[in-house]
């Protein structure tokens, strides 16, 4: 049975997220909107040294971390990043050890929401999230 596409987004929050790393640090932004229209701004800083793509899996899982404790049950997260979209959606393989425990940590979660979908979206479409992680990152 096919689900309604009308009926598939009810009750849908949505999650958009960026990781950033630079000189000065590395960071994420993250914005969660629940059906409603109410939202979430998040501006993490890392206190450790992160690449793009560790920043990436730390902005994801910090959000989906948060929607678990506001007992989202339905959401789907976009980010703009390749790589971690293609290793959650299984289009790539992680041969990284690094990779491989973000995307284990990952699939651990994934049983605390009923419905979870991560989508690639062009940087254009991410401009909230990544204006927080770039906030993240700015030098204090």
């Amino acid at each position: 049975m096919e689900e309604n596409p009308s009926e598939n987004k009810k009750g849908m929050w949505k999650l958009s997220v960026d990781g950033s790393s630079c000189l000065t640090g590395s960071g994420a932004g993250l914005v969660l909107t629940n059906p409603d229209g109410w939202t979430l701004e998040y501006a993490l800083r890392f206190k450790f040294k992160a690449t793009n793509n560790e920043a990436e899996w730390e902005a994801l899982i910090a959000g989906l971390t948060i929607a678990k404790h506001l007992e989202v049950q339905r959401i789907e997260a976009s980010s703009d990043s390749q790589l971690v979209v293609g290793l959650v959606n299984r289009e790539y393989e992680a041969r990284e050890d690094l990779m491989m425990k973000y995307l284990f940590h990952f699939q651990g979660m994934k049983s605390a929401f009923e419905v979870l979908r991560i989508v690639k979206v062009p940087r254009a479409e991410n401009i909230r999230a990544d204006q927080l992680s770039k906030l993240a990152t700015a030098k204090e």
